[in-house]
């Protein structure tokens, strides 16, 4: 039976452990903390694992997901160096920090580990998430298993690691952006007289249904645009405002400053 740590039970890891326990329900569980009534807290929510330390983690698991920001992994694995390297048994540590590559992440482990890279997103808690995988010095089978496992996330897509940090300013980042733009649809729907939970709850399945529709028709984003917008008609009134207002070149601005920042992350 396999084992799955967790260290750090943030939003992000326990959008991850809700997806491996939905996934792989059999796996034996350890949650680690900062603060360890957190862990606690998500083991009882998800009725399974048990809160551990950083270490009992390090020395137990078969997949460690180090779930920290960026900033505090060098602590981390400084903290845990030792027991990965006097472990026998094989095991994957598996990085969601932004900016750091897998060779940073087996040089701050003190050996060539294999690491399995991720970055999700918060969706993945309600099985709706994008996460992109990629690897090193890891077999194409525990990659498979990996993906197979943490099915329950939602799309997970397996690239290059070249690309992982431009897929991050897209996905990763994305929800904050699209977030937004439900605030400002819901906005304009109070500026018209609607009530405001109307007007969120509008404004959300709205976004949620044209997602889909460029998912499942397999159209362009562009074509279905203009099913919308009649001739001289309100839609394109509405697009128009947006062109004039740059919020396409916003959209773009925002994914490259957030790949910028990755980079620069990344030299640290």
């Amino acid at each position: 039976m396999k084992t799955i740590g967790f260290i750090g039970t943030g939003n992000m890891g326990s959008a991850l452990a809700r997806a491996a326990v939905q996934g792989m329900p059999e796996a034996a569980y350890l949650f680690s903390n900062r603060t360890r009534a957190k862990a606690e807290d998500l083991a009882a929510q998800l009725g399974a694992g048990q809160a551990a330390t950083n270490r009992e983690v390090a020395r137990g698991a078969d997949w460690i997901f180090l779930g920290v920001k960026p900033q505090m992994l060098p602590e981390l694995m400084e903290e845990i160096r030792e027991d990965l390297q006097a472990r026998q048994d094989p095991f994957v540590l598996v990085s969601m920090a932004a900016g750091t590559s897998c060779a940073r992440i087996q040089e701050l482990a003190g050996g060539a580990f294999p690491v399995i890279r991720i970055m999700p997103n918060t969706p993945c808690s309600l099985g709706a998430g994008v996460v992109q995988v990629c690897g090193k010095d890891v077999e194409q089978e525990e990659l498979d298993a990996f993906c197979a496992g943490m099915k329950a996330a939602g799309l997970l897509d397996q690239v290059p690691e070249h690309l992982i940090d431009a897929a991050s300013a897209v996905s990763g980042c994305g929800p904050a952006y699209v977030y937004l733009f439900i605030e400002a649809l819901a906005d304009g729907g109070v500026a018209c007289g609607l009530p405001r939970a109307k007007a969120l709850a509008y404004a959300a399945q709205t976004v949620e249904g044209a997602a889909r529709m460029v998912l499942e028709s397999g159209m362009h984003p562009g074509a279905l645009k203009d099913q919308v917008t009649s001739p001289g008609g309100t839609t394109i009134q509405g697009v128009r405002a947006l062109e004039n207002h740059g919020f396409r070149a916003a959209a773009m601005e925002a994914v490259l400053a957030a790949y910028e920042k990755t980079l620069q992350m990344g030299k640290t």
